[in-house]
């Protein structure tokens, strides 16, 4: 009866199917996405410091690039537990983020190729080091005026 409720009414063409639903995360309840978000955000934080205390090693460097890019892309993807995917992939290509997304995805890949196939350690550093400051500008992005407060910052303290 209701279903029939929607059709008259108009109703029923508003609804989401479950791919939709799944895809975009809202079949989950906010302290799921939360929870989640948080193991996701934490194991990616640990990849990391996994990854710079296994740089110190003999051979390391291999192990700390993998780790490193681990960590970052598992804390990039945890912020899909939020928001969804599809709408994760919306905002990283706005216009606003563009830059960033393309410079954090490029240095991603090309730290591991510095490390396992160009066998270049100084640029493996330098990539995941661009990865650190792309990573960080993509994620001052999302606070309102933040950007403009560190180039600001950033000029005075040049000047």
């Amino acid at each position: 009866m209701d279903k029939l409720r929607r059709v008259l009414s108009g109703h029923e063409d508003n609804e989401e199917s479950g791919l939709t639903q799944i895809l975009d995360g809202s079949t989950l309840n906010y302290s799921t996405r939360v929870k989640w978000f948080v193991i996701c955000f934490a194991a990616g934080v640990l990849c990391s410091i996994l990854g710079a205390a296994l740089l110190f090693l003999p051979g390391g460097i291999k192990l700390f690039a993998v780790f490193y890019t681990i960590g970052n892309v598992a804390a990039l993807s945890s912020t899909c537990f939020l928001m969804g995917p599809f709408k994760q992939l919306k905002r990283m290509f706005e216009p606003t983020r563009l830059i960033a997304t393309i410079v954090m995805l490029l240095c991603l890949v090309l730290t591991l190729c510095a490390a396992f196939w160009w066998k270049k350690n100084l640029l493996a550093i330098i990539f995941c080091i661009l990865q650190f400051l792309a990573m960080t500008w993509y994620g001052i992005s999302y606070i309102p005026f933040a950007r403009d407060a560190v180039m600001k910052c950033f000029t005075t303290c040049l000047s």
